[in-house]
């Protein structure tokens, strides 16, 4: 009890560290749903906030809207002036008539001094954004607009301008040849303004679009609750938690503690109830709270990031993973457990509370024989079918029409699916970690060439035989009732195998009518048959055979009597006579599938005594068989009902017929 405690008080303090503390809006609304609650006045002052998508929308206007800073490099245009004459002098170097030099010197340099004025922009500069700018030219700060600035692709085009109507008008093509050489851009933009100019914008875009005051009427009773209703709504909702957790952080803390407690503490009376060996089981346990931890934690990060990637997490992986290992009653009760859990932090918790269930039923209905690659790819087909319909659905009451369905969510769904295929590698890393079994385990173990079935043909080849019988009984008993068919089937193969120790006092292996219990008392020879069960168990845990399959090797007889050495000791000493010396130890099945094998193997092992039975007899036979385990409540611990009990017997005598080869009398 210790270990237990110690598991739900940890557990609940991670879930605490993960859960936000700020209180939870007492009343629960959606988009297109009337409002069931009396009229609903403001307790305080708050904001309308915007929607992400007004605010999206508010930081497009802005980022369009906002200037650039270009910087212009001053020490470029200093070295591109002292070139200059130089420059000048070499492309100019065939005039000889000083004042024709001067004249076209002082014309460049005015050329220069136009195209520097701002500054050049480099090659194929492409603007983007505002074209109104902001020039930085040592600690000056000049707006203008990008047209303004020099291109250097323009160049050529340029000088043709400025020539038309210079009396030197020919001198064109060397003025080209000598600022191509020379001009050098000295623009650029300057990343780090323009980021901080950015930063600063965005920060002062408001967040809210109105003003509610203390008192004003919010909505009423039986009101449509529309966009701006919602709107408003959700406003208050966010202010509220906000002001609760700043002011009772510690009362909101203490409850909870008791719902995360009271969860935790469901999930084990309902073990202690109906899955006692489970209960029993620390490392179980431990397991499922590590499936509900760790489903929990990958469901608060992802809304810390972004509360719409929430849809992409593989919730129902759980019942999966559950059903995979134990059974879909716990795998469905553990799931939806989880899914409230969820629920408290979840913005819009009903639709999200109601689609993760709905999905984890879809979960637990659809999967079978999860080692068959494509029942996963159907089931996984199906719950994100769910969840796609369910989402559709309510976006068509939220909105009132499907055009405003946003297409995000439903990629999220799919790659939900996508994530919930890596089920089965998890599977098997959780059989090596916590040492479970899952089906695709039992399929292995299924195998008759195994190195313990194949010494069970050898030494024992009527137990062997007999174990088949009982195992293809079994199985068909199972699939017809909706139990695991390739558990009854594995526990079948293996109930036996503790004959292995003395196969010849077994009736099964003993021919030409010898049989050593001739030469012992009855209770010895009780003792001996009582002792299989036993000698099973130490021989599957020898050979590592999973607790799952012993279990069917420990309740195959429950606490049934040895019937026949039991009813000779009494012939011999009836004074002296105890009954529990005739008794196996237990414990009776608790699970269809153990009671199966039960039916399955007590019925096959007394057929041996049948010769050539009747239809009718066949019947009554195993109606006696059956109906005597039910007088001694061997089938009280289990989960099967009546109804089943019924349909197992049916399927039992279906199949006796085939063996007998016995054809059923009609009516005349």
């Amino acid at each position: 009890m210790f270990y237990k405690s110690l598991l739900i008080l940890s557990s609940s303090i991670l879930i605490l560290y993960l859960f936000p503390l700020g209180g939870q809006f007492k009343y629960e609304f959606q988009k297109g749903r009337v409002w069931q609650y009396p009229d609903f006045y403001s307790p305080f002052d708050f904001s309308i906030l915007k929607t992400d998508a007004e605010i999206k929308k508010d930081e497009e206007e802005v980022l369009a809207t906002l200037k650039p800073y270009l910087r212009a490099d001053e020490q470029i245009k200093k070295e591109v002036f002292s070139k200059y004459p130089d420059q000048f002098s070499l492309f100019f170097e065939m005039l000889q008539n000083p004042m024709k030099f001067d004249s076209l010197y002082d014309f460049g340099n005015m050329l220069l001094e136009e195209i520097y004025f701002y500054g050049v922009l480099p090659p194929n500069y492409n603007h983007l954004g505002n074209p109104d700018i902001f020039l930085i030219q040592e600690q000056l700060e000049i707006p203008i607009n990008i047209e303004e600035l020099f291109r250097s692709d323009e160049l050529f085009e340029f000088i043709n301008t400025k020539m038309n109507g210079f009396v030197y008008a020919d001198y064109a093509d060397v003025y080209k040849d000598l600022f191509f050489e020379l001009i050098s851009p000295n623009i650029t933009l300057d990343k780090t303004f323009f980021d901080t100019a950015k930063e600063q914008a965005l920060q002062d875009i408001s967040r809210s679009r109105g003003f509610i005051a203390a008192g004003d009427l919010i909505v009423a009773e039986g009101e449509l609750i529309d966009d701006d209703t919602f709107e408003t709504l959700n406003s208050l909702r966010k202010e509220f938690t906000l002001q609760q957790g700043e002011q009772n952080s510690n009362w909101i803390l203490f409850g909870y503690s008791i719902l995360i407690v009271l969860t935790f503490t469901l999930l084990l009376l309902f073990l202690f109830t109906y899955r006692y060996v489970i209960y029993e089981d620390n490392r179980k346990l431990t397991f499922i709270f590590f499936n509900i931890l760790v489903v929990i934690v990958a469901v608060t990060l992802t809304l810390n990031y972004n509360t719409v990637y929430v849809f992409a997490v593989p919730i129902c992986i759980l019942p999966l993973i559950i059903k995979a290992f134990f059974d879909a009653r716990l795998g469905l009760f553990t799931h939806v457990l989880t899914v409230l859990l969820i629920g408290f932090i979840i913005p819009n918790s009903f639709e999200f509370v109601f689609l993760q269930i709905t999905a984890g039923i879809v979960t637990i209905q659809s999967v079978t024989q999860l080692y068959r690659r494509a029942n996963l790819f159907i089931s996984v087909g199906q719950i994100v079918l769910v969840y796609i319909t369910g989402y559709i659905a309510f976006t068509t009451i939220q909105e009132g029409n499907l055009t405003q369905i946003n297409l995000t969510p439903l990629a999220l769904f799919m790659l939900n699916g996508l994530l919930m295929l890596f089920v089965q590698p998890l599977i098997y890393i959780y059989e090596k970690i916590f040492r479970l079994v899952s089906d695709v385990s039992l399929l292995e173990l299924s195998d008759t060439n195994s190195v313990l079935l194949k010494e069970l043909s050898d030494k024992a080849p009527g137990t062997f035989h007999h174990s088949l019988q009982v195992a293809n009984l079994a199985e068909a008993a199972a699939n017809e009732i909706g139990a695991n068919a390739l558990l009854v089937r594995v526990g079948a193969l293996y109930h036996d195998i503790g004959k292995l120790k003395a196969p010849m006092y077994f009736s099964e292996n003993q021919t030409a009518g010898v049989s050593p219990h001739d030469e012992l008392t009855p209770k010895q020879s009780a003792r001996i048959i009582i002792n299989h069960v036993k000698e099973g168990i130490l021989i599957a845990q020898k050979n590592n055979i999973p607790d799952r399959i012993i279990d069917f090797i420990r309740t195959h007889h429950g606490t049934s009597t040895v019937y026949f050495f039991y009813k000779k000791q009494e012939e011999l000493t009836p004074d002296e006579l105890s009954i529990e010396e005739f008794q196996y130890d237990g414990p009776k099945p608790f699970s269809k599938e153990t009671a199966i094998l039960m039916m399955a193997d007590a019925v096959e092992a007394a057929s041996k005594s049948l010769k050539t039975p009747s239809v009718n007899q066949l019947q009554e036979f195993i109606d006696k068989i059956i109906d005597g385990k039910m007088s001694e409540q061997q089938f009280n611990a289990s989960d099967i009902t009546f109804a089943e009990i019924e349909t197992v017997k049916k399927i039992l005598f279906k199949k006796l017929i085939n063996v007998y080869q016995l054809r059923i009398e009609y009516p005349k």
